[in-house]
């Protein structure tokens, strides 16, 4: 799983989020790398554990032809307080990272395989990620 080697602040505070004004993403909103992309149509907090799912899918379908690039990394520490704690008592412990993923972040890109075979792919590692997903491509 994806986790940073060194982190300045081992807990964050949490974001606020303006429902009324709906983020979107500014940056990474391009194919950079592959032909096929898999894009975020909602915002989420995308899990590093999510992201290796999506990424075995991912490799498993292209082969050994195939290429695939990871697009985001998860360096935001979340928190989990254990079971049966009472309420108070400060923040929990720190239990895993994940990555904020806003409207037209690309997310993995793939390439060296055929439009049928990327589709397939992207479709299955959609279904692995807190997301909503589609497809993009270089061709269409």
């Amino acid at each position: 799983m994806l986790f940073p080697k060194k982190v300045k602040h081992r807990k964050w505070q949490s974001n606020r989020w303006n429902r009324k004004k709906k983020p979107v993403e500014s940056r990474g909103t391009m194919l950079a790398y592959g032909s096929y992309g898999l894009k975020a149509e909602s915002e989420a907090r995308v899990t590093s554990n999510q992201i290796e799912a999506a990424r075995r899918v991912l490799s498993r379908n292209v082969g050994k032809t195939g290429r695939v690039w990871i697009r985001i990394f998860p360096d935001r520490p979340f928190t989990q307080k254990g079971a049966e704690t009472p309420m108070g008592k400060g923040k929990g412990d720190p239990a895993g990272y994940v990555a904020e993923v806003l409207p037209g972040r690309i997310i993995f890109e793939i390439d060296g395989v055929t439009f049928a075979q990327a589709k397939e792919a992207i479709r299955k590692a959609g279904s692995k990620v807190s997301v909503r997903t589609r497809m993009v491509s270089r061709n269409v």
